[in-house]
Parts: C-alpha cells; sequence; structure tokens
C-alpha cells in the first residue's frame, strides 16, 4: 500500500509538471512583440493591446476564481484552454489591428481561468495528502518544469521562424503565423492531461451555485483579504514586482533584434533568420536559468531566513538588476557606434538576471500567500492576486509604450538600444517605491502586534 501511494503521488506530480510545461509551448511567445510590429503596430498600439488584455484579466479574474472554487477547478481549466486555442487560431489568420484586439480577449480569459487555478489545485492536493509543507518545493518543482518547457518552445520556435524565412520568398508576417498554429497542438495534449486528474481535485459543490452565491463568495474573500494588513502588502508587492516584470519583460525582444543586426557573425542570412538565431541562444539559456531558479528557491528562502528575509533580499536584487539594464541602455546613447554590442550586451544579461530574480521570488511569494490565507478560499485569493498584478501591468503597458516611442524619436539613429530606457527607469522606479512601502509597512505590523 506504501508503495502504491507513493506512486501516486509520483504520477500527481508528474502531471502538475507536466501541465507547466506543455502551457509554455507557446511558440510565438519570443516572436509576439516582433509580430505586432511586423504588422505596422507602433510601441504605443503594443501598449494599448497589452493593456487591453490586463483589465481583460482584471476583469474576469477574481470571479473566475470563485467560479473555480464553487464550480469546479478542473472544469474552468479546461474552459481556460479552450479559449487559449482559439486565441491562437485568430491570431493565425488575422492581419487587423481589431482582430487582434478579439484575439487578445480570448486569450485574457483563458488566463483568467488558468491563473491561479491549477495553484490552488495543487496546494488542495497536498492538503489532503497532508503535507501542506511541501507546497514550496511542490510548486518550485512544477514551475522549473515549465520552465523547461519554455527553453524547449524557443528551440521549437526558433526552428519554424528559421526555416520557414528561408523557404519563403518575402519573409514578413506569414512566418510567424505558423508560431501559433504550431501552438495549438500542445493545449489540445494539456486537455487530455486535465482529464486524469482525480475528480476530488475539481472541489466542486454537489448542487451548482447561482450568479449570487458565486458573487458573495467573491466579495466575502476578498474584503477578508483587504482586511488583512499582510495580505494588503504582499498583494502590493506582487503589483510592483509581478506587474512590472510582466510588461519590461517583452522588450527583450526587441533589444535583441538590434543586437543580432549588428552582428557580423549572422551577416550572410536575413533579418528574420539573424533575429531568430539570437533569439534562441539568448531564450534557451534564460529559461534553463529560469528553470534551476524555480528549484533553488526553497534554498533562497532557507539561506535568508524565512520567506519574509527571501522576499526582501530579492526585492533588492531586482533594484540592482533594473540598475544594470539603465546603465546598459544609457551606455549605448552615450556611445553609439563606438560601443557597438556593449549596450545592448549588458541590457540583454540585464534582463536574463531579471528572469532568474523573479523564479527565484515567485515561489516564495506564492507561499508567503498561502500561509496568509484560508485554504479553501486558495483559488480566490491567489486570483485577487493575480488580478492586482493585471491591474497594474494594465496601467503601466500602455504608458511605456508612448514613453518608448516617445523617447525613440529623440535618439540618435546609431543607438536604437536607447530607446527602451524609460523602461529600465520605471523598473527602477517602482522597486525603489515598493521597497520604501514595505519598510513602512514592516514597521506598522510590528508596532500593532506589540
Amino acid at each position: 500500500m506504501a508503495w502504491k501511494d507513493r506512486q501516486n503521488r509520483q504520477g500527481m506530480l508528474f502531471r502538475f509538471s507536466l501541465y507547466g510545461f506543455l502551457k509554455n509551448q507557446r511558440y510565438f511567445d519570443p516572436f509576439l512583440i516582433l509580430f505586432f510590429r511586423q504588422a505596422g503596430l507602433s510601441f504605443t498600439a503594443i501598449g494599448l493591446l497589452v493593456g487591453f488584455r490586463e483589465v481583460l484579466i482584471n476583469l474576469f479574474e477574481v470571479p473566475s476564481g470563485a467560479l473555480a472554487d464553487i464550480y469546479g477547478r478542473r472544469r474552468c481549466m479546461i474552459f481556460s484552454f479552450c479559449a487559449y486555442i482559439a486565441s491562437f487560431a485568430v491570431f493565425a489568420f488575422s492581419s487587423s489591428v481589431w482582430h487582434f484586439f478579439a484575439a487578445m480577449a480570448l486569450f485574457a480569459l483563458g488566463d483568467a481561468f488558468r491563473t491561479g487555478t491549477h495553484k490552488a489545485m495543487i496546494f488542495g492536493y497536498l492538503l489532503r495528502e497532508g503535507r501542506s509543507d511541501e507546497k514550496t518545493r511542490y510548486y518550485g518543482v512544477t514551475r522549473s518544469f515549465s520552465k523547461l518547457g519554455s527553453a524547449v518552445s524557443v528551440v521549437v520556435a526558433s526552428a519554424i521562424v528559421f526555416v520557414a524565412a528561408g523557404l519563403q520568398a518575402d519573409a514578413g508576417l506569414v512566418v510567424y503565423r505558423y508560431l501559433f498554429l504550431a501552438s495549438i497542438a500542445p493545449y489540445v495534449v494539456s486537455l487530455i492531461n486535465f482529464a486524469g486528474y482525480p475528480d476530488h481535485l475539481d472541489r466542486a459543490g454537489r448542487r451548482a451555485a447561482s450568479v449570487g452565491q458565486v458573487f458573495r463568495h467573491l466579495f466575502r474573500v476578498g474584503g477578508q483579504a483587504l482586511k488583512v494588513s499582510r495580505m494588503r502588502r504582499l498583494i502590493i508587492e506582487s503589483m510592483g514586482f509581478e506587474g512590472t516584470y510582466k510588461v519590461a519583460k517583452d522588450y527583450l525582444q526587441p533589444i535583441i533584434m538590434v543586437a543580432a543586426l549588428s552582428l557580423p557573425l549572422f551577416a550572410g542570412l536575413g533579418d528574420i533568420q539573424r533575429t531568430a538565431g539570437l533569439i534562441l541562444i539568448v531564450y534557451v539559456a534564460l529559461h534553463l536559468l529560469e528553470s534551476l531558479a524555480s528549484r533553488r528557491s526553497e534554498t533562497v528562502r532557507l539561506r535568508a531566513g524565512g520567506a519574509e528575509r527571501g522576499a526582501r533580499f530579492l526585492w533588492w536584487m531586482n533594484l540592482a538588476v533594473f540598475a544594470a539594464i539603465a546603465g546598459g541602455l544609457g551606455l549605448d546613447w552615450c556611445v553609439g557606434t563606438t560601443g557597438a554590442l556593449i549596450g545592448p550586451a549588458v541590457a540583454i544579461g540585464g534582463f536574463v538576471a531579471l528572469a532568474v530574480v523573479q523564479n527565484f521570488w515567485r515561489p516564495i511569494q506564492i507561499g508567503r500567500f498561502s500561509a496568509a490565507g484560508d485554504p479553501a478560499d486558495g483559488a480566490t485569493v491567489l486570483s485577487i492576486e493575480s488580478q492586482a498584478k493585471s491591474i497594474s501591468a494594465a496601467v503601466l503597458a500602455p504608458l511605456l509604450g508612448l514613453a518608448v516611442d516617445w523617447f525613440g524619436s529623440f535618439g540618435r539613429p546609431c543607438s536604437k538600444g536607447a530607446s527602451f530606457i524609460p523602461v529600465a527607469l520605471a523598473g527602477l522606479g517602482i522597486t525603489a517605491a515598493v521597497l520604501v512601502f514595505c519598510r513602512q509597512a514592516n514597521h506598522k505590523e510590528k508596532h500593532e502586534s506589540r
């Protein structure tokens, strides 16, 4: 019996990890901004698209968590992946910006019903098994598999773009469309994986809940979360850390393109192939380091002396990384062609480091939320946290896009990478502001506990 229990536990860890691996088979991800640019969109328009997506996530997020807690988490996950598949299909066959908004709406629906729900399923499983103390390890392992999936995804995506650009006489937007079509297959496999989850992970009630029950559940959990000072502080931290990272990380793609088009190593290839080659190198390294960081997040927590100290240490690391990115882009502005690739190279290294820090921080932050909230309302609490991130991203995305377009119009032709200085400055400012807020909040909490 003990051997059978171990097998069942390993089987669920495998299914949880397989989910993480498959959900990151989004082959368009490393090229999404380049896809929009190829479609003729400005960074302001891209920012509006991203902001629109985050606003919709914000609208659907908490109700989706409440629906997951009441109607069934596995059912909501299946609905989420069906919405994703529809989104990929619209992107693949569309060229109008209004079609892109429709695709973003479907994508937002998928995100809203997925984010927080699967984490709550993992924590619910561990609670049922009497192993709640393993939540950081479980989440770290499954997250590391999702980052490994991202690394595999980049290899596949770069190969598709490289081959398609070589075969396409007039390589352009059509090349990137193949990435959306290819992403549908692993999401269909994910639907099959969910079918193998045990029924008790649904946590659905015996009777269907009314709309009124859903919203009463929503307001009850949301009101309780906002009344607790510790929970409020955690939400603010997620808005500052995760919201900023969600918007800033995509600017790595155009910076890589700037560097790729300057590299003599790829001079014999077309622009799209040169960019795909460097994206392959950078993103594979990035995702492998992310996977390693997720696995080591527990080590960071233990060595720092607990989750609170570990999170504070990573906030300071975040500040240092944004300072390095700002320095690299500033160098590109100052020296132009004299510094060649030095500035963009420093910025690219900074974005990779930013991803590593974020993957140390995320499992620790999830554990902090789990410790501060009621396990029975896990999906709703984590959806509130995700909604908070969406609010900050929705505000920041169009503002940063506008700032990048504006700043780029004043840049020298030989320093295109310097156009992205506002991204680094925004990260610096937001990180510094949250650090000050957390210090004051900690003092207040200690004073109230006396």
